[in-house]
Parts: C-alpha cells; structure tokens; sequence
C-alpha cells in the first residue's frame, strides 16, 4: 500500500513517533515513579493474582487503581470517538481530542512530586493515557499495531516474515518491517527517556508531551488539507 494513500492516523511515521512516546513513558514511569511498567496492565494482573493467592490483600489492592485507570482510559477513548463521529464538522477530530487530552494529563503528572503517593497517582494517570492511545491509534497501513507495547508487535512482524519467506511477497514484507520499525522506535524511546530522567527527572514527562504534540500537529496539518 502507498503511504500517500494511507489515512493519516495510520501512516507508519505517525505510529512511530506514538511508538517513541510509548516506549519513554514506559522507562520514565519505571526510572522516576517506583520501578513501575504503567503502559500495559498484564504486569499488574500478575501481581494482582498472586498477591491474592498469598492472602495479601493490603498488597493486592495497590494494583486495581491503575487497571482500573486503563480500563477508564478506553472508556474515555471510546466516548470522544463516539462524541467526534456524532458530530463530523467540529473543529477537531476525535483523535485530536484525544492527543490533547493526554497532553494535558501528562503535563499536569509533570509537576506531581517524585515519591510516595504522587508516584502512584502519576502511573495511574500514565495507565489511563496509555489506554487512550492504544485505543484511539490501532492500526498503521492497515495493520494493527500498539504503540504501548510491544509484544504483539513482535508476534505479528515475525508471523509476517515467516509468511515473507513462504510466499517472497514483498508487500508482506514491508508490513513486516513495519512492526520492527515500531518495536525499534518504543526501544529508541526508553532509551531517551533514561538519558533524561537522570537531569530532568519528574519533569522529563514534559517531552513525551511534546511528541504527542508533533503528532497533533501532523494530524492537525493533514486535516486542513485535505480541506483545501
């Protein structure tokens, strides 16, 4: 498929720079909120099991709140998408709404102290960003995808090499390199965000809003366009 044809929300370059936001939210979750992965909550369905074998209720229950803030994230995701098709001419689209939302609750996060109860509350509110964002951008050239993480990715790009090897197909294998492309990006972005935490630290949030910026002004610019 041509990029040129590809909705704008699904273009690979627009999957790559949520994919670098996901992957730097995810270290700096871990690096400056407690050693927590806030981006997926299987980690913490995990946790919340076992915790529940061992009896240890007070512990288990530390790990509804941000599955809980997920669960909200997708309802939200779901709610402007419904609101935005509802009313097709406003000045924003619902995946706009969207990046502005998450924008606004990660700059907010960005003055939450390091420690204590203000690292909870920050991954809460990471948890429910992510699930905005996973919600709201599922697909690139067609494909589905997850800037938030990235294992999925790693089983659809291989699932497609192998199909590569199979059939020499190479549109089968340039969707298979778009997934690497992707898993790349989130790595490249943990790795920005563990130069930052050290001298930014709770600040350092702010640059993940910054790419969401980028990627609501490509949104934004694509829209306007198209208008023309």
């Amino acid at each position: 498929m041509n990029e040129q044809r590809v909705q704008t929300s699904e273009a690979l370059r627009v999957g790559l720079v949520l994919a670098l936001a996901g992957g730097y939210l995810d270290a700096y979750t871990y690096l400056c909120r407690g050693g927590v992965f806030a981006n997926a909550e299987t980690g913490n369905m995990v946790l919340l099991g076992v915790k529940l074998a061992a009896g240890d209720w007070a512990a288990a229950a530390k790990y509804l709140p941000p599955i809980f803030a997920f669960f909200l994230g997708v309802l939200a995701a779901e709610a402007i998408r419904r609101r935005g098709k509802a009313a097709p001419a406003a000045k924003l689209h619902w995946r706009q709404w969207v990046l502005a939302l998450e924008i606004g609750v990660l700059a907010a996060a960005a003055f939450a102290p390091l420690g204590g109860a203000w690292d909870m509350a920050v991954n809460w509110a990471v948890s429910f960003v992510c699930a905005l964002q996973v919600e709201s951008f599922r697909r690139v050239h067609g494909k589905a995808y997850a800037t938030t993480m990235c294992t999925g990715n790693l089983r659809s790009g291989t699932e497609l090499l192998y199909q590569y090897f199979q059939t020499r197909d190479r549109s089968i294998l340039r969707s298979s390199l778009r997934y690497y492309q992707v898993i790349v990006a989130f790595i490249a972005g943990a790795a920005v965000s563990a130069v930052l935490a050290g001298p930014l630290g709770q600040w350092s949030v702010l640059a993940a809003c910054g790419l969401l910026a980028v990627v609501l002004v490509v949104l934004r610019q694509a829209e306007v366009t198209s208008r023309e």
